[in-house]
């Protein structure tokens, strides 16, 4: 079995996240880290790996140079290669011409699964592993609480709102996991030592195949605000006419 994991460099969660001008993470502004949800993602094509030694893995992402370091975190764990796409072309890409880049990817490498977080941390879209199943006319299961991957298909469960729902698929496939799977490992100092003979494949938007004609992002921002800084809150004193004051206040914000 062959899985691709979509691995995505963000913006430190622990520091505010800063946008430039033209509307683009500042990725100058903070640290940078492989977004722990798409890490999440990897532990769940490693554990098929534990299981079935000739499981490979390949992680893939798309992003600027500095985006290596995302991809050696996860050769680190134990994928065995990487695809990075990466074109100066692509920068600002909104999430559709992020997903046709990813299916650009992927496509023609024989995967049977690709494995992607929910949403990102920076831009918490959550659209791009459904666009890139729409691209690769693949089955789409998201949001999954619990995978369960076998042989010719890929089951498991979700939560929503008002039901448990159990969901499968033949493969190949294209699955999004949420915060609720497995959590990810630590890499060890073997892995991190064998990381840097791991083989890493740069392409560029040329190399998308048919994905390729259309690449320039189709949004384009004209404007931004910073968030206003937090004030303080309206302090109640019980003189005997909190519970009103108090229900007057949430009535006021429409929260009854």
């Amino acid at each position: 079995m062959k899985i691709a994991v979509l691995i995505k460099q963000v913006p430190d969660t622990a520091e505010d996240r800063k946008l430039t001008a033209s509307g683009a993470v500042d990725r100058e502004a903070s640290d940078r880290v492989a977004d722990e949800i798409t890490e999440r993602a990897l532990e769940i094509a490693l554990r098929e790996k534990d299981a079935d030694k000739s499981v490979e893995i390949v992680a893939v992402t798309m992003g600027p140079g500095t985006a290596t370091e995302a991809l050696r975190k996860a050769l680190s764990m134990g994928a065995d290669s990487a695809i990075h796409v990466m074109d100066d072309s692509l920068a600002g890409s909104d999430a559709l011409t992020t997903a046709k880049a990813l299916a650009g990817a992927v496509q023609g490498g024989g995967f049977d699964l690709v494995v992607a977080g929910n949403e990102s941390t920076d831009g918490r879209g959550g659209v791009v592993p459904a666009m890139v199943a729409e691209l690769l006319g693949h089955p789409f299961l998201g949001s999954m609480d619990t995978v369960v991957i076998s042989q010719g298909s890929v089951s498991g469960q979700r939560q929503d709102a008002e039901s448990l729902q159990r969901l499968a698929s033949s493969l190949p496939a294209v699955i999004s996991i949420t915060e609720s799977s497995a959590e990810a490992r630590f890499p060890k100092f073997k892995g991190i030592m064998t990381a840097k003979r791991k083989p890493v494949a740069v392409v560029n938007a040329a190399a998308l195949g048919h994905f390729a004609a259309s690449h320039a992002s189709g949004n384009v921002v004209l404007s931004t605000t910073l968030r206003p800084a937090r004030t303080a809150g309206m302090k109640v004193v019980d003189d005997g006419t909190a519970a009103t004051q108090l229900a007057d206040f949430l009535s006021a914000e429409n929260l009854i």
